[in-house]
């Protein structure tokens, strides 16, 4: 039999599917004014309704957490909130007056500030000169800046220290610093967008104790996440949105993740877990002393040596920034190592090409889909030929078969459940969980013997994150060798036959998931292991 999850993730996952189900509590509105109310949101864009009628308010110092899948219309809802785009119909009130927010500007002036998903930092420059940027009016650019960020940073126990470096910093530290930029322009309502897609659990738990600061002094939280155990941990109130509008507003403490799972997909919360095993004797990717040298005189790879057979799943536990990254680009041949081997079966590739890679049989779902994966301004169909313009369907002897292209975008469209009005929109038009979606079905539509995932179900709601997991077993029973990385422990732990955990460029010895926690894992990789070892 295939290993089960480890006792505490099967008991939890146990509870959600057989807790009885608590009658629903709509939460109700302090006294004074909401923080923010929304009433009658509509936006629409051509060919699609992304929000219709959206109804709710937020009360002043909570968490308030807003769910839904890819798609749902969190994301313009957040903007529009923001100021990024207009409402087509509808109100917005904050503090009880009604506001006109043309821009993030008019937003930031009302008291509203946002901290997006991907990090929009300047690696070299301090921390001081990160929050300062764009906002000199406001303190200069001196002492009385510093002294304001330190009063901040002490007030909200953000522990930013102003003259670091930012490119010197983990993934944690520079979440705090985008909260405190948020704080520094004033903001008394903040938007944190899957604030903990990349931390790893201990960070978690000081985000939560952070926000637990923020509304001991009066502000309020608009948490969007699409992992249900942490909102109903962190939030005081919920509103589910399905395709466009809102469903309801409930209290974390009345429903449970089963019900929100429901409220948002119509089917119960997915599981990761992999029952049966299907690892064969045969090696399809072998990496040997592979070593990346780094400006900085240490290597950005040390030493690294992994092998993945066939029919196994090969799980990466780290901290964003330890080499992971690096790892993918070598074997994808986006980088040549400075020592070290990559083999295919029994073939050296290290010094091949990402296009001879790719047709020699590697499948590539990347970190960043709108970087490495699609073209966000050209139509599905284009984009589903993408790194794959030498192969069948895509080509005819050495011409581009656009009629083979465009039906078979439309198998994958149809098999993978990418939610579109038709090929023929633009890739940037799709939800994330539609892009990551069609990206999958891209790839595996060509057979790969390996798949190198990075993150494959990074900011996707649970529908999409479910069948993103279908895909993997199902390939993985067929054969495939699967490279896993990704900073959702669960989803490692219960989708890998072995964990590795990579620290400083380096991995360190294989962890069994049925014997491993994500706190243990979570401790591995920040290097706390390591200290508990050397005392």
């Amino acid at each position: 039999m295939r290993r089960k999850l480890p006792a505490p993730l099967r008991a939890r996952t146990r509870s959600v599917a057989i807790t009885a189900s608590p009658p629903l509590t709509r939460t109700t509105a302090d006294a004074g004014p909401p923080a923010v109310e929304l009433e009658g949101i509509t936006k629409r864009f051509p060919g699609v309704v992304a929000n219709k009628d959206v109804t709710f308010s937020v009360r002043r110092g909570t968490v308030h957490a807003i769910v839904g899948e890819n798609g749902a219309g969190k994301s313009t809802l957040m903007k529009i909130l923001y100021g990024v785009q207009r409402p087509d119909e509808g109100t917005i009130k904050v503090g009880g007056q009604l506001v006109n927010l043309h821009s993030p500007s008019d937003a930031i002036a009302a008291g509203i500030g946002m901290v997006f998903q991907h990090f929009m930092l300047a690696d070299n420059l301090t921390v001081l000169e990160n929050v300062v940027l764009g906002a000199e009016k406001l303190h200069g650019i001196g002492d009385k800046a510093r002294r304001e960020i330190q009063r901040i940073s002490d007030a909200y126990k953000l522990d930013v220290d102003p003259d670091a470096l930012v490119s010197e910093l983990g993934v944690g530290a520079r979440q705090r610093i985008e909260i405190l930029k948020v704080l520094y322009r004033g903001a008394k309502t903040l938007i944190l967008d899957e604030p903990t897609a990349v931390l790893v659990p201990q960070e978690v738990d000081e985000l939560f104790d952070q926000l637990a600061e923020l509304k001991d002094e009066g502000l309020t939280v608009l948490f969007i996440s699409h992992k249900l155990d942490e909102v109903l941990k962190v939030a005081d109130s919920i509103t589910v949105i399905r395709r466009g509008t809102t469903i309801d507003t409930v209290d974390p403490k009345s429903v449970n993740a089963r019900q929100l799972a429901e409220l948002m997909v119509g089917s119960e919360l997915p599981s990761p877990t992999t029952e049966e095993s299907t690892v064969t004797d045969r090696v399809l990717l072998s990496v040997e002393d592979l070593v990346l040298g780094g400006g900085s005189g240490r290597p950005l790879l040390d030493g690294i040596s992994l092998t993945i057979h066939a029919g196994e799943v090969l799980g990466i536990a780290g901290v964003e920034g330890n080499g992971q990254a690096e790892l993918v680009e070598v074997i994808m041949g986006m980088r040549e190592p400075t020592s070290g081997t990559v083999h295919l079966e029994t073939t050296d590739i290290s010094d091949w090409g990402t296009r001879e890679i790719r047709e020699a049989g590697v499948g590539y779902i990347p970190e960043d889909r709108h970087r490495h994966a699609l073209l966000l301004e050209a139509p599905l169909w284009e984009n589903r030929i993408l790194g794959h313009q030498t192969e069948s369907p895509n080509v005819k002897g050495q011409l581009i078969d656009a009629a083979a292209a465009k039906a078979d975008t439309q198998r994958i469209v149809g098999e993978y459940d990418v939610r579109t009005p038709s090929i023929f929109v633009t890739a940037g038009s799709l939800s994330g969980g539609n892009q990551q979606k069609l990206i999958i079905g891209r790839e595996m539509s060509h057979h790969p013997k390996v798949l190198i995932a990075a993150h494959p179900t990074r900011g996707v709601d649970v529908g999409a994150q479910s069948s993103i997991w279908d895909h993997i077993r199902a390939a993985r029973r067929e054969g495939l060798a699967v490279l896993l990385i990704s900073a959702d422990l669960e989803e490692l732990i219960g989708l890998s036959d072995t964990i590795r955990v990579i620290l400083r460029g380096k991995l360190s010895g294989e962890f069994d998931p049925d014997a491993v926690t994500a706190e243990d894992l979570g401790a591995a990789m920040t290097g706390a292991g390591e200290k508990e070892q050397t005392r």
